[in-house]
């Protein structure tokens, strides 16, 4: 049976992360020219998050990343958006999404997607607020037929309430 070390542990997991976090795919964001550019694919990769990138967008990304195909694409951004999740959505700290990176991943670029990822984090949050707001909203109208009872008691019209609908 064998006993696992820390450092074993340690490489374990460095192996696992890499799996995750595809350690090949991360560094073709080298080919991007400028910050703007990666900043640009993060932000439309946000953009449709609930969509997915039509094909206009995967080929400004193949321009701006220098990359033949799709097949080279996919995985990228399957790393990218993994990424972005875990910022968002699992409130991960600067040391956090540091600690996510492979170690093959060059410390430019781990330096550059971290300090995008935190510019980005708190308006991404926001959005997701702002969602799940709209998303009650319509479940709520929807379980209502549009209408819902005020705290009088009697029932309204949702536009009725609305100072810009009755204009």
């Amino acid at each position: 049976m064998a006993v696992e070390t820390p450092s074993s542990s340690s490489s374990t997991r460095g192996r696992q992360r890499q799996q995750l976090w595809g350690h090949k795919h991360l560094p073709l964001l080298v080919g991007a020219s400028s910050k703007d550019s990666v900043e640009y694919i993060l932000q439309a990769l946000w953009r449709t998050r609930n969509t997915g990138l039509d094909s206009a967008d995967r080929s400004i990304f193949r321009d701006i990343l220098h990359l033949p195909s799709d097949s080279d694409l996919d995985p990228l951004l399957a790393c990218l958006r993994m990424l972005i999740r875990r910022c968002v959505y699992e409130n991960t700290t600067k040391e956090e999404i540091q600690k996510l990176f492979p170690e093959d991943v060059s410390p430019e670029l781990q330096k550059l997607l971290t300090l995008l990822l935190q510019k980005f984090q708190s308006e991404w949050k926001d959005d997701v607020l702002k969602d799940k707001h709209r998303v009650d909203k319509e479940a709520l109208q929807g379980e209502t037929g549009g209408n819902f009872v005020s705290s009088k008691g009697d029932q309204a019209s949702d536009n009725a309430t609305d100072p810009i609908a009755t204009k």
